[in-house]
C-alpha cells in the first residue's frame, strides 16, 4: 500500500517540526490512540485500537525516526502487531517546507499488512487508510495552529474535536459516488497510523 499527500499548516516551520517529535501532540492527533511514549530520542511505543470493517483489534506497535534534518525532514520507519488480527509494517518519509507565513507537510508512505486484516481485500484497507490519515492531519493542524500565539484583536482559532476513542469505517465506504452518491474519504494521516500509526503505527501517521 502505498499513500502519498500534503497539507498546508498555518504554523511556522520549527513550530510543526517540534509537533511532530512531541508524544502529547501526536498522542492527541491519532485515531484510536490509547498511549503514546518515547523510548529514546529517536524511538516510540504506542497502543491504538483500530477497526478495520468487521475486525477490531488493539495495536501494539514501535517507530524509530531516521534520517533526522531538522526542521526539514525525517524517515519513520515501524510496525504493530495486532495478535489474531495480524500485523502492520512500513514506513513514511515527511518534509516540511515554508509555505508563507505556514508549513507545507508533505509524506510518502509505504506500507503492507498481513493476517486476517489482509484478507479483508486492498479497497477497504487503502479507505480505511485513507480515513485515519484524514483525521490524523486535520486534528494535528489544530493542535499545531492552537500553538501559535494569536495577535491582539484576532479571534483564536477553533478546536478541533477530540479524535475518534476508535478508528473505524463502514463497508459503506467503499460504495462508488457515481453509482449511490456517497463520497469516499481521501487521505492526507497520519504517521503514518503506523507511520502514523503505520502511520502510525507503522501503518498508517
Amino acid at each position: 500500500m502505498d499513500m502519498t499527500g500534503e497539507r498546508r499548516i498555518a504554523a511556522p516551520r520549527q513550530t510543526v517540526w517540534a509537533a511532530l517529535n512531541d508524544p502529547v501532540t501526536l498522542k492527541a492527533s491519532i485515531p484510536g490512540c490509547e498511549s503514546l511514549e518515547k523510548t529514546s530520542d529517536t524511538d516510540l511505543k504506542a497502543t491504538a485500537a483500530v477497526k478495520i470493517g468487521p475486525i477490531s483489534a488493539r495495536f501494539t506497535g514501535k517507530v524509530q525516526l531516521l534520517d533526522l534534518d531538522p526542521p526539514t525532514s525525517y524517515r519513520i520507519e515501524g510496525e504493530g502487531q495486532g495478535g489474531v488480527a495480524g500485523f502492520a509494517k512500513g514506513g513514511a518519509v515527511v518534509k516540511l517546507a515554508d509555505d508563507g507565513d505556514g508549513t507545507l507537510l508533505t509524506y510518502d508512505v509505504k506500507a503492507q499488512v498481513g493476517g486476517k486484516i489482509a484478507q479483508l481485500g486492498a479497497r477497504l484497507i487503502d479507505a480505511t487508510a485513507k480515513q485515519m490519515a484524514d483525521a490524523f492531519f486535520t486534528k494535528f493542524a489544530a493542535e499545531v495552529t492552537a500553538l501559535v500565539p494569536v495577535a491582539p484583536g484576532v479571534p483564536a482559532p477553533v478546536a478541533a474535536p477530540p479524535a475518534p476513542a476508535v478508528a473505524q469505517i463502514s463497508l459503506f465506504d467503499l460504495i462508488p459516488r457515481e453509482v449511490f452518491g456517497y463520497k469516499l474519504v481521501v487521505w492526507i494521516g497520519g504517521l503514518i497510523w503506523l507511520a502514523i500509526a503505520t502511520l502510525i503505527f507503522g501503518s498508517y501517521l
